[in-house]
């Protein structure tokens, strides 16, 4: 009376003790034979151990035996709380017993345990799941009787299961593997997802689950693809049916719910049988042999009839004369499938093995209220392989009957052979979903995958690099200025480029123009004229403006080294004025009289000038002889004493006598002269 859950398959299973993962009864025992194929041995693993050990083993423990029987041998007892047993407890024939043992104890869960033949090396427990496992894919063996009430999994295919689910009963919900025979399961760990969704599928019931960091699939064939009955590839002709039910609604009108009604998704009744026993059935002709690995059903999907089917068998043929009734193998029973628990939802049920025929039957056994249903078949095309030509000698005459027994029978050996190898043309190609995730692929295909980016990335990055280079080459050409001096010319470049190049910026290189206090109360700010914009040219500009000018890049003065003056410097009135020098740019080496832009500034609007007086500009002399270079030249002063100032101060050529004599200096100082109009000549 202390067996809990247990399946024994022919290969593995899975066993428990009684109330397990509850505490178990006190005085209760229980013993497991375990028998697998002659030449092969037993593994013994335990997904959980918790067995009062307060008495030393005495009356609660586990025990496991070589062989069945009296002649049974010894090969350990165990206890303990949590007890963490580790590797695999080996036998040394087919055949091991297991006994349990529990005395008076007050806590304890018990056991569970997992069990296969040796050759089954990576074999796992039904309590396994994806998060004791650190790699992103791995293949391991899911013992028989992992469908346990005790475990929980989220999710479905093909989106993927939760990695808190038990790894085994998520491998028979997804269809990958059976219950009853337990098998391979290949497994890939994947990012998780923010929600996992419920459904019903192979007798498991999966439940709704909340975010998790990781989640996992199962790689497999891919013959998991609709085989066309909600698509409508199969043909109303080929669904068929025991009967059809039939009857007038209210209108008069008569409803009939035919067998090409029974399409999955399809809007609208279903098909419903007319007589409500077990001898009912709905029949689908594939047209050719066809890989059946499963169905998906529902009930009647309209709210106001509640039919639906619970429970049926599946039949196959492959002339639709002899039926074969499904089975799993090892078992002498008819496999029945679990239905559907309600009329909208949609249950999954996975042949495994899978079904190789051309035509296939429902046979409903349990149904609520009435037989209702609409389907879908799950496979793919199904090929034999090219096998080699079969020829033949021609048979020779017959001389009995018996001979003619044999030829026809060669006949018919011929015949279906070339039945079997036929490829005749289909006129649909299933849509072959992958409910898991991509299969395997080859070697060579795997290294491409890998190849293809590598050299991808590789090209990209040359090309990159290429453009970066011409891009910096070509900046660079662009910073060299018309007038860059060569390397073997640049000392002292200081003089020859402080023409064309600013020393500071902008807003730092301006040398404040003082003016009295009279001048500059007779001001308005809208006769302040704007300075003229600097623009390229071959020699450097010089200021041409207003009274308030100040000197920006490409002036024809130098500003002034070290402290610059500034209003607050200077008392206008106390102070005398200060003679301030400023050196004239030196005209450009080019063949030529050019010179530099004389300096133009007029006065006549300034409210002390006198008429008459003309603008103040610089000329050259009368002659083509050069002016010498000079290198430091008195700089205009700008400044007047009183309103009444009627002369201003200009610039005379450094060692002349002064400005009475005009006509032996090198540059002319002419007279600044405001017309009545108003106009400014040179």
């Amino acid at each position: 009376d202390g067996c809990g859950h247990t399946v024994l398959g022919p290969e593995s299973g899975t066993l428990a003790s009684i109330n397990y993962p509850r505490t178990s009864p006190n005085s209760t025992v229980c013993e497991w034979e375990i028998r697998v194929k002659p030449g092969q041995r037993v593994q013994l693993k335990f997904g959980d151990f918790d067995i009062d050990d307060s008495d030393s083993c005495h009356s609660s423990y586990l025990r496991v035996h070589n062989g069945i029987g009296p002649n049974r041998t010894e090969i350990g007892k165990y206890c303990g709380f949590d007890f963490k047993m580790d590797g695999l407890i080996t036998s040394k024939s087919n055949e091991v017993t297991v006994q349990f043992m529990s005395g008076i104890h007050a806590s304890g869960r018990g056991f569970l345990a997992a069990y296969s033949t040796t050759d089954k090396s990576d074999l796992i427990t039904c309590l396994d799941n994806a998060s004791h496992f650190s790699e992103p894919e791995f293949n391991k063996y899911c013992p028989a009787g992992c469908v346990i009430p005790f475990a929980d999994i989220s999710g479905t295919i093909p989106h993927g299961y939760r990695d808190s689910s038990s790894l085994c009963m998520a491998g028979v919900h997804a269809g990958v593997v059976s219950n009853t025979l337990g098998g391979q399961i290949n497994v890939v760990i994947s990012k998780g997802i923010p929600y996992y969704e419920g459904s019903l599928a192979n007798n498991v019931t999966s439940k709704v689950g909340p975010l998790s960091t990781s989640l996992f699939t199962f790689k497999t064939s891919g013959c998991y693809g609709t085989l066309g009955m909600e698509s409508g590839v199969i043909p109303d002709s080929q669904i068929t049916s025991s009967s059809i039910l039939e009857w007038p609604n209210q209108t008069g009108q008569v409803n009939i719910w035919k067998p090409e009604n029974a399409r999955l998704k399809r809007v609208g009744p279903p098909w419903a049988a007319l007589i409500s026993d077990e001898h009912q059935w709905l029949q689908i002709d594939l047209n050719k042999e066809k890989k059946i690995t499963g169905i998906i059903t529902t009930g009647s999907t309209l709210a106001e009839y509640y039919y639906y089917v619970s429970a049926y068998r599946i039949l196959y043929s492959d002339d639709a004369q002899k039926w074969t009734v499904y089975r799993e193998p090892g078992m002498d029973k008819d496999k029945v499938f679990q239905g559907n628990t309600e009329l909208y939802q949609e249950v999954r049920n996975n042949f495994i093995p899978p079904i190789i025929a051309r035509f296939f039957r429902i046979n409903p056994l349990k149904w609520h209220q009435k037989i209702a249903m609409k389907v879908e078949l799950l496979g793919c095309q199904f090929s034999i392989g090219r096998a080699p030509k079969i020829t033949l000698p021609p048979p020779p005459p017959p001389q009995n009957k018996n001979d003619e027994k044999n030829a026809d029978f060669i006949d018919d050996f011929i015949h279906s052979v070339k039945t079997s190898l036929q490829t005749d043309k289909t006129t649909f190609t299933p849509e072959i979903k992958n409910t898991t995730v991509t299969p395997s692929v080859t070697k060579d295909v795997a290294l491409a995958a890998v190849l293809v980016p590598v050299l991808v990335m590789v090209f990209t990055t040359l090309i990159l690099i290429l453009v970066c280079a011409w891009h910096w080459r070509n900046r660079k050409k662009k910073t060299e200025g018309t007038y860059d001096l060569p390397y073997w010319e640049r000392a002292g470049w200081w003089k020859g480029m402080k023409q064309f190049l600013p020393t500071k910026s902008a807003e730092h290189e301006e040398t404040p123009v003082r003016y009295s206090s009279s001048e500059i109360s007779h001001l308005r700010p809208r006769e302040v004229p704007t300075m003229l914009q600097t623009e390229s040219a071959e020699y450097a500009q010089p200021l041409v403006g207003g009274i308030v000018g100040t000197l920006h890049q490409r002036s024809t003065f130098k500003p002034e080294e070290g402290k610059e003056a500034s209003y607050a410097d200077l008392d206008p009135y106390n102070s005398p004025i200060q003679e301030v020098y400023h050196a004239y740019a030196e005209p450009l080496p080019i063949t030529g009289p050019e010179y530099a832009t004389p300096i133009i500034m007029d006065m006549s609007s300034h409210p002390s000038t006198p008429l008459g007086v003309p603008s103040i500009s610089t000329f050259k002399a009368a002659g083509n002889q050069a002016p010498p270079l000079v290198g430091t030249c008195s700089k205009l002063l700008s400044r007047t004493d009183s309103a009444s100032s009627a002369q201003a101060l200009y610039d005379i050529p450094k060692g002349q006598p002064g400005p009475g004599s005009a006509e032996e200096l090198v540059y002319q100082v002419p007279q600044s002269v405001a017309h009545s109009t108003g106009s400014q000549h040179e």
